[in-house]
């Protein structure tokens, strides 16, 4: 995990200064271009009548549509770079090797994060379909944690859902007469709640309407080493970090509330302040 937060920081680095130099001249040039265009339509209304060779060449360029093509192209371009320097964003809170010790965070921020950037598995494509997120999010003062690790803990679980779904979905509806097929239950989603308890307690459920854990492997989740995935799609590592991260890193609690055809909800609970008298 330590590795996969400085590769993230690492590709979000590289990623960076050349992100902002593309979109700090986005802005002059979308200028630039107004004002030629205008130059352009000055020389048309007093000179109605150009030269053949102008007008050849116009035509060929086919002018009139790449007038009004032109400031489209460079907004669309602005749209590309705003997501991009989003992503970024978001790698940077996700990694959040700055903040390697404990410190007051929005955790809202370190959620929304990795969902940025397992977006391309929540959308939907002719083989699957979208997940839908919902968010619950309680009102939460900054909390005390290890920002970077939490976040991680959120990828591997977030990740895990989206797994479950797929296979709900997807493969599900082929295995006989127990599996629900898509026509008969509502569509794929994942519901993210968190809520402050007292006195000093923070919760954060993710719930997925998946097909659910049978309870021998839920025994199992947080075993090192224990997936349920084909060889070479899972280390089996994930979760037990997360319960490491969550039990051992903040004095918290990771546990997995789930029932065979009813989807299955983890649930987080750490202190809202840590306790450094020990």
């Amino acid at each position: 995990m330590s590795s996969l937060g400085q590769l993230v920081a690492g590709v979000a680095h590289e990623i960076n200064n050349p992100v902002n130099f593309i979109y700090g001249n986005l802005t002059p040039a979308k200028e630039y271009t107004q004002d030629l265009l205008s130059l352009l339509q000055l020389y048309q209304s007093h000179y109605p009548e150009p030269v053949l060779e102008i007008e050849d060449f116009a035509e060929r360029i086919e002018l009139d549509f790449l007038k009004s093509d032109l400031p489209q192209t460079i907004n669309s371009m602005k749209v590309g770079a705003d997501r991009i320097r989003e992503i970024v964003l978001s790698l940077r809170t996700f990694s959040r090797l700055d903040e390697a010790e404990m410190k007051a965070v929005d955790i809202h921020e370190g959620i929304d994060s990795t969902l940025m950037i397992l977006q391309s598995r929540l959308k939907g494509n002719d083989q699957r379909l979208t997940i839908e997120i919902i968010k619950e999010y309680g009102k939460l003062p900054l909390v005390e944690c290890y920002a970077g690790q939490l976040n991680q803990v959120f990828m591997n679980i977030l990740s895990n859902a989206i797994d479950a779904l797929e296979e709900s979905f997807i493969i599900c509806p082929i295995l006989g007469e127990n599996a629900r097929s898509i026509e008969q239950r509502t569509s794929p989603q994942i519901c993210i709640r968190t809520q402050l308890q007292e006195p000093n307690q923070v919760t954060i459920r993710i719930t997925d309407n998946g097909l659910g854990i049978p309870e021998d492997v839920k025994k199992q989740l947080f075993d090192p080493f224990f997936t349920t995935k084909p060889i070479g799609q899972g280390t089996g590592m994930g979760l037990a970090i997360s319960y490491q991260i969550i039990t051992e890193r903040h004095g918290g609690s990771l546990e997995c509330i789930s029932q065979l055809g009813q989807g299955a909800e983890f649930v987080i609970k750490i202190p809202l302040i840590q306790d450094t008298s020990t």
